[in-house]
């Protein structure tokens, strides 16, 4: 089974992945992965940007793994914290829209980045037979 993608970037298009395809802003992304988690699947990036200019993006692309069938804990428990933190982060902030076009290229240059560097460690543990 394919590796799992939540986003809302338009432009995306992954055919190694599953792409769930979420209609809205950052936030509806952040909860379309709490409703995968409790169906199952687990957080492979982290829910949120590295920056607080990312945080104002309205695009978002997480990667997430095969369905696991038990609900993951840590999974559920960052991204409950991810979506109080993007709350109060944002507060009464609008989302920078203007510069769609950037924010999708930059959500699609970390996704990248992150699958990488997901099958880099993942090639380690298998090589290590850890």
């Amino acid at each position: 089974m394919r590796k799992l993608i939540v986003t809302n970037n338009k432009k995306l298009s992954c055919p190694d992945f599953n792409i769930v395809k979420v209609e809205g802003n950052f936030l509806d992304v952040l909860y379309k992965t709490r409703d995968l988690i409790h169906l199952g699947y687990k957080l492979i990036s982290h829910p949120l940007g590295a920056s607080m200019r990312i945080m104002h993006s309205p695009v978002r692309s997480i990667l997430m793994s095969n369905h696991v069938g038990s609900i993951d804990e840590e999974s559920l428990e960052i991204i409950e914290s991810s979506i109080e933190k993007y709350k109060i982060s944002m507060g009464e902030r609008t989302i920078d829209a203007r510069n769609i076009n950037d924010y999708e290229l930059i959500d699609y240059e970390l996704l990248k980045s992150a699958i990488r560097e997901n099958d880099f460690i993942n090639s380690i543990i298998k090589n290590n037979n850890i």
